[in-house]
């Protein structure tokens, strides 16, 4: 069904593009309706007992925004008693129903946090998640080919990779099954291997510092120039956006040497320029110089919770990437991961020099 929903997307835009927000979840979550119907239509060709069930008619709640809802409970009876009965499921992810009977989605990627949230309230032994892949990586094998399949990784890893480009898995379903210790197992629709486990930190064992390097290839670099430096003049800038659900993520502010004047640098994703841009020109709030637009930027993370007992991991992914002449633009840092901003064009030398530089290939 690959494309189904970017098809459906492009009809709405060819009608509107401030295309009503309700109606547009009912129009991408047809793709699973469609899907369910075939899965469900080839187990009872081959002799099985199999129905479909929509979101609506489990039923599945939600509650949120359209497009980005949330999971709140799920009634498990009606199935439960199908199962009871000998046949075979099939629901349709990354939908349900809000309290006006609306019919909402989850977000792309969505039947991820469908497929977790049955696990928690069907009470399963396990989730397994298959995919198009054999299960996690250490960074993505189309960009490196020496990248090794993860065996087992804890949720806050797989959040952070998740969260700071790869596609595997969703974050915000990784976070439900971290809150709701649901063990995961992604693995390949294809081929029949072993993939990898989600899992919480103590059940590993691991002698690797690092366990992933993640990166993107959608951001853009802001910097105002010449921002009067006074309390409360970030909070400005930024209030706005989110307001517009425009997510900041690397912010770094230069130290004013006059203490009247700063430059003031942020990171978002490439599809928000042009309303952050509008957003900012008119902000009466807030007066800058100039302001400066890089769209030929990449970010490049290092993921592991064994950075937390190991002194030297920041000196040592900064001296490989200037080895090979790379320049850091901005920086990040969290208790489990580093990132850096740097030009896109350097993106693949970045991941091979640093892939290599903790060992992950062995």
């Amino acid at each position: 069904m690959s494309g189904t929903t970017n098809d459906l997307i492009k009809k709405s835009n060819a009608i509107s593009y401030n295309f009503s927000n309700s109606e547009y979840d009912v129009l991408v979550s047809s793709g699973e309706q469609i899907s369910c119907s075939l899965i469900a239509g080839s187990l009872n060709a081959i002799g099985h007992k199999s129905r479909t069930w929509m979101g609506w008619q489990v039923p599945i709640f939600t509650e949120g925004a359209y497009s980005s809802s949330r999971i709140t409970n799920i009634s498990n009876k009606k199935i439960m008693n199908y199962l009871r009965e000998g046949g075979i499921p099939v629901v349709s992810g990354f939908q349900g129903i809000n309290r006006e009977n609306r019919i909402t989605t989850l977000g792309r990627g969505g039947s991820d946090a469908s497929a977790i949230m049955c696990a928690k309230f069907f009470k399963a032994q396990k989730c397994i998640i298959y995919t198009d892949v054999e299960g996690v990586y250490t960074t993505d094998p189309n960009t490196l080919k020496k990248a090794k399949k993860i065996k087992v990784i804890s949720y806050e890893e797989m959040l952070e990779m998740a969260s700071l480009g790869a596609k595997v898995m969703q974050p915000t379903s990784i976070q439900d099954a971290r809150l709701n210790r649901i063990d995961i197992e992604v693995k390949s629709s294809f081929v029949k291997k072993d993939g990898t486990k989600i899992t919480k930190r103590k059940n590993i064992l691991s002698n690797k510092i690092i366990r992933g390097i993640s990166f993107t290839k959608n951001d853009a670099k802001i910097t105002l120039l010449g921002v009067k430096d006074k309390p409360g003049i970030a909070a400005s800038i930024f209030k706005p956006l989110s307001n517009n659900s425009i997510n900041v993520d690397m912010v770094v502010q230069n130290i004013s040497a006059d203490g009247k004047k700063t430059d003031l640098t942020f990171t978002i994703k490439s599809d928000d320029l042009i309303k952050t841009q509008r957003l900012i020109k008119k902000n009466s709030k807030i007066n800058f110089r100039d302001l400066i637009v890089d769209k030929n930027v990449s970010k490049v993370s290092i993921i592991g919770v064994g950075m937390i007992a190991t002194p030297g991991v920041t000196y040592r992914m900064f001296q490989a990437l200037a080895k090979k002449n790379i320049n850091i633009l901005v920086i990040s840092t969290s208790e489990i991961k580093i990132s850096v901003l740097i030009n896109k064009k350097n993106i693949k030398k970045a991941i091979t020099i640093l892939h290599k530089e903790f060992k992950l290939e062995k």
